[in-house]
């Protein structure tokens, strides 16, 4: 018989500073070796659910626990943080917060140098784990230098020295790239599969994750476990989409094609679809129907002219880049990690000033114009919500820049209650900031700069972190802006979920240089800029492919009938 190493039991749990439980009711068991996805919509209580298995709750933080949880037999709250974490290995959702040394690999040494271990034998453990997770030429590096995704594997291979019967993932692709996603998904399942150890992911990118197999998925809502499940079953209801999360794309254009799925099917991997049983449906579906036309260009607010910056002068960030933004437009940068799409959105807004080339901003050049002036026409969230927060309280934080711009107090009141119920802040107006989640503190960034109304918004990776419920709410919020004010949405993202539900236009940037400019559309049937790029083929590829469709239709398809179900509520 398996062993368990998680058990919950009639388990609730409420924070000190709150009146209502966050969970309800838990009747959990996980066993050693399974594989298990902890998905849900934010708010759900499922990382409050992961910080008790980790021990973050109740040594870290404080509140009334009624139940049972035992974490590999021992009662939590009988035990310690130092003990349970001899147990439970843990990957943080924001990796900044994690790291502790002043070097990856002095993080990686960590918890070796508080077992006393040698340091000869220390340095042949921390070159073997680094070279497991593909960081061994960044030993000496600065973590805080990192990528998002090279963040994500030093924190895994900080954990990887202490024999755990599980390990627990905090929303491991938030901050990575669609192929570097892959690749943390890959590393997770063969790690799993050489350790025999219990692997938890708490995630909300349901496709991405199933990008290996998984053997539960554990369906988290309003502080209870609706679905106790597997993927096949879960895939094969309408459980998601009323539950706030994304459908994998495939699903979602087969459901569009009219198929509905019977109990049994193998839905999960795209690859062993049974095409034959679909194939009639979607070409019928797809047949005869009028394709939507490219909108006008509207006037050039943003041209980038032969633009050439490099950080360093060994490596050019950008090398002769050029493209224009125009009015009402809705465009995704894409790309991956380090490919110089932050660099872009850096320089657009005068952070970063060209080394060559020149950038226009409404016909001027722009290397005459301070921050301040460029910032009134074009407003930038960054991808780190933990760099923009500089207020305690979520209100303060949002009404801020308009302050800052002189608007008088009732255009601030009026427009920050607007903002807060657009992007499902209200409730916690009041809340400090400090408080928040990851995911959270990213919807306030992306909201102090969406008061602003300028001619361009810039959002570096606005829906890392976020539920597609969410996602959702501040993705129509931004497309009411475009539509009212003709505000021009630029959206450096890693999610080509993204790309394909609300740009009209991708720019593809891949070591430094613009290798694509055309409808998004194209750019994503394009296997080769695919390939250059370091993304991730969307299954919409697959599933046309399989269907002897022609992609780049297919996904424009796809596109129209996505806008047209939005348009419709």
């Amino acid at each position: 018989m398996r062993e368990p190493v998680i058990e919950f039991s009639g388990f609730s749990f409420r924070y000190k500073s709150q009146n209502d439980f966050t969970l309800h009711d838990i009747d959990l068991t996980i066993y050693r070796g399974e594989k298990v996805l902890i998905l849900g919509p934010s708010g759900s209580g499922k990382s409050t659910l992961g910080n008790c298995i980790n021990g973050l709750i109740p040594f870290s933080y404080d509140g009334e626990m009624k139940g049972s949880c035992k974490i590999s037999g021992i009662e939590s709250r009988e035990a310690n943080i130092f003990t349970l974490s001899n147990h439970v290995g843990t990957v943080l959702q924001d990796s900044d917060t994690q790291f502790v040394g002043l070097s990856v690999g002095e993080d990686i040494a960590f918890s070796l140098e508080n077992d006393a271990v040698p340091r000869s034998e220390m340095l042949g453990k921390v070159d073997a784990v680094a070279k497991i997770v593909g960081m061994e030429d960044f030993l000496g590096a600065l973590p805080y230098s990192l990528s998002g995704g090279q963040k994500q594997k030093v924190a895994l291979a900080g954990i990887m020295h202490n024999n755990v019967e599980t390990l627990l993932f905090d929303e491991p692709l938030a901050a990575l790239d669609p192929a570097m996603g892959m690749s943390a998904i890959a590393l997770i399942d063969e790690i799993h599969k050489a350790r025999d150890k219990a692997v938890i992911i708490i995630e909300h990118r349901l496709e991405d994750v199933l990008y290996r197999h998984v053997d539960r998925i554990i369906l988290v809502n309003d502080g209870r476990i609706q679905l106790d499940t597997t993927p096949d079953e879960l895939l094969s209801s309408d459980v998601l989409k009323q539950s706030g999360i994304r459908e994998p794309l495939y699903l979602s254009a087969l459901k569009n094609a009219g198929v509905r799925f019977s109990a049994g099917e193998h839905l999960d991997n795209i690859q062993e679809l049974d095409f034959a049983k679909y194939q009639d449906a979607v070409v019928s579906s797809f047949q005869n129907v009028a394709l939507s036309a490219a909108k006008p260009k509207g006037e050039t607010i943003v041209e980038v002219s032969h633009v050439s910056f490099g950080y360093n002068r060994s490596r050019m960030a950008l090398d002769d880049v050029s493209f224009a933004i125009h009015r009402g437009e809705k465009i995704s940068i894409i790309g991956k990690n380090g490919a110089g799409k932050s660099t872009a959105a850096k320089l657009i807004c005068g952070i970063i000033r060209p080394q060559s080339g020149t950038v226009k901003i409404n016909g001027s050049d722009y290397s005459a114009m301070s921050i301040r002036e460029i910032g009134r026409m074009i407003g930038y969230v960054m991808q780190n919500p933990n760099q923009m927060l500089v207020k305690d309280m979520i209100k303060e934080e949002i009404g801020l820049a308009l302050q800052l711009n002189g608007f008088d107090e009732s255009v601030i009141e009026e427009r920050t209650e607007k903002v807060l119920q657009m992007c499902g802040l209200y409730s916690m107006r009041n809340w400090p900031v400090g408080v928040l989640s990851y995911g959270q503190k990213k919807r306030i960034t992306i909201a102090s700069i969406l008061v602003l109304q300028p001619d361009v918004i810039i959002l570096d990776e606005p829906t890392a972190g976020q539920d597609y419920q969410h996602y959702t709410e501040i993705m129509n919020f931004i497309d009411a802006l475009n539509r009212d004010y003709n505000i021009a949405i630029v959206f450096i993202t890693h999610d080509m979920h993204l790309a394909i539900e609300y740009t009209d236009r991708a720019i593809v940037f891949a070591d430094g240089k613009c290798i694509a400019d055309d409808a998004v559309f194209r750019v994503l049937s394009n296997n080769e800029i695919i390939s250059k790029a370091n993304l991730k083929q969307t299954s919409l590829v697959t599933l046309a492919e399989k269907c002897g469709i022609d992609p780049e239709h297919f996904i424009h398809y796809f596109i129209d009938s996505e806008r047209r179900e939005r348009a419709h509520g």
